[in-house]
């Protein structure tokens, strides 16, 4: 995962495991930042179940609980941010109305992951909890709204990236457009993916797990 500076400070984006935690003040974000680019190349919706966090990875399934009411709610790392002191997360609208923010506009939370990529991993009671390895890595090296230049691009890396697996994920929204991404998939470790973004000059590429 890239390494990026904002305001002068360097952030360092690390891999996080099922069931690790963080705490701290949360915030929310929505109608100046409806329908603008988010950091991972989607269009923010403000009614859609997301979040954006400073150094979690992308697709990452968060559990967002208000410490101050007990009410939780899941939701999809898609953006990074907010660059505030103390503060460890900015929910989308539809977040921070579910767990009781929308109109306070901050509150203390506590942060677990509960998945990735869009899953999110359930405990089946008499069985141990399953680890996260960290060994199937992808780049996503684009996203589109229209799937024709998705096709396009895939076929791209079909050709380059020859022993991995390219593949179009669309995802939905209510209000917006299909985001249509393309993942480069199968690389063994964080730096065999990080060589093939340089390598290849992937502006934008960011690495991503499954």
């Amino acid at each position: 995962m890239r390494t990026y500076v904002v305001k002068g400070r360097v952030y360092h984006p690390t891999y996080v495991g099922v069931g690790d935690t963080m705490r701290g003040i949360a915030s929310w974000y929505g109608p100046n930042f409806h329908g603008h680019q988010t950091s991972n190349g989607e269009t923010y919706n403000m009614y859609d179940q997301t979040i954006a966090h400073k150094t979690w990875p992308m697709d990452t399934m968060v559990k967002v609980t208000n410490l101050n009411n007990g009410k939780s709610t899941v939701a999809r790392v898609n953006d990074r941010g907010p660059f505030v002191a103390g503060r460890v997360a900015d929910c989308s609208f539809s977040v921070g109305k579910q767990i009781g923010i929308d109109k306070k506009g901050i509150c203390s939370v506590k942060l677990e992951v509960v998945g990735f990529a869009g899953k999110v991993y359930r405990p089946v009671a008499g069985k141990e909890k399953p680890k996260v390895k960290l060994t199937d890595f992808g780049v996503q090296v684009g996203a589109f709204a229209i799937k024709a230049n998705a096709l396009r691009m895939q076929r791209k890396y079909k050709a380059i990236a020859t022993d991995k697996n390219v593949i179009v994920k669309s995802g939905l929204s209510e209000e917006t457009a299909v985001i249509y991404r393309v993942h480069v998939m199968g690389f063994g470790s964080e730096e065999e993916a990080k060589d093939f973004i340089r390598d290849n000059n992937i502006d934008g590429g960011f690495i991503i797990r499954k």
